[in-house]
């Protein structure tokens, strides 16, 4: 499969793979890591239109967009069309290449406000939302999908031909229904149906964890980009290996050592981005994801925990690579 590039509205992305949207992992550094390792695409953390209406300096400081990770996009959360609409318009101070609408979220605090993945039941407030949102801004519109409410209502077609008719430019869409959350097995069937449905880009998303399934998304679905979410966690070099297969160069994974030291790169942006607690407390559950699958990795995963400095880390990682070098000694003397 050769590596064409698909457009979204005037928006130019390699048909590789792209990060999810994943709020309180895929933060800033995250997204800096994963882009040096071929992501193709990105998308903010969610932006609450009506704390953005509302001035909230929190909702502001995820606002930002650097030139590092075009392209990308804001995305907004929100059931009201009104502050929908505010809001689009709002986030064009930032430039964003494109604003993504969130219609896929299962936490209980987002669905309750009626947000989220709530508004797969109801597609005609996603047509209101996305013709909100088209109307006041000067890019192009997207929304990421369930599959639907649940294994009785699985009804993602309607929900992207109701975005498409309001000026969608793509949908986005996780093969799994709001009552799954993040369990069991994705139907990318849903994705087929889909893309056979409307005549905007689609993007699939689900259990997409190598450079195979990604190019079984693409080979049964038919969709026009692939997102990985979970199979990124500690694992940004996905997205050399998809790059690789898909431009026929050979694929050398990373060693231990390797890995070490992205998760060290990833933690010292976290540091310069949001300052040491905070970026030490977010740190704690990545780190912990870069350890598995190494030689002790259940007792340094416990000290990942309860990191508080960036140098307590760095002793971690030596302690760890002295460990590995040891165990690599011991093998070449057997």
């Amino acid at each position: 499969m050769s590596v064409p590039y698909i457009t979204i509205g005037n928006v130019r992305i390699k048909r590789t793979a792209a990060l999810a949207p994943m709020a309180s992992v895929a933060d800033r550094a995250y997204r800096y890591v994963c882009k040096d390792h071929g992501a193709a695409y990105m998308v903010s953390e969610m932006i609450s239109a009506k704390g953005l209406c509302y001035s909230d300096r929190n909702t502001e400081e995820l606002c930002t967009v650097t030139d590092h990770e075009r392209p990308y996009a804001l995305q907004l959360f929100g059931e009201d069309p009104e502050y929908i609409g505010k809001a689009a318009g709002m986030l064009m101070k930032y430039s964003p290449d494109i604003i993504d609408i969130n219609m896929g979220c299962p936490v209980p605090k987002i669905v309750k406000s009626g947000a989220g993945s709530a508004l797969m039941k109801d597609p005609e407030q996603i047509y209101r939302i996305v013709r909100a949102a088209v109307g006041s801004c000067g890019v192009p519109v997207t929304v990421k999908i369930r599959s639907g409410w649940d294994g009785e209502h699985i009804n993602a077609v309607e929900a992207a031909k109701a975005a498409e008719s309001a000026g969608a430019s793509a949908v986005a869409v996780h093969a799994r229904t709001r009552t799954q959350m993040y369990s069991g097995k994705a139907d990318i069937s849903v994705i087929t149906a889909v893309k056979q449905s409307v005549s905007i880009p689609v993007i699939g998303n689900g259990d997409v964890v190598s450079a195979e399934t990604a190019r079984d998304m693409y080979e049964k679905t038919g969709c026009d980009l692939v997102m990985i979410g979970r199979g990124s966690y500690g694992r940004p070099f996905v997205f050399d290996e998809i790059d690789c297969f898909f431009e026929g160069r050979e694929y050398a994974p990373p060693t231990d050592i390797e890995r070490l030291d992205v998760m060290y790169h990833q933690a010292e942006l976290s540091v310069g981005f949001f300052g040491e607690h905070t970026a030490m407390s977010r740190c704690r559950r990545q780190c912990a994801f870069y350890l598995r699958g190494m030689p002790d990795a259940a007792c340094f995963r416990d000290r990942c925990s309860r990191l508080e400095k960036l140098s307590q880390l760095g002793q971690l990682i030596d302690e760890i690579k002295e460990r590995l070098w040891i165990s690599s000694e011991r093998k070449k003397n057997t």
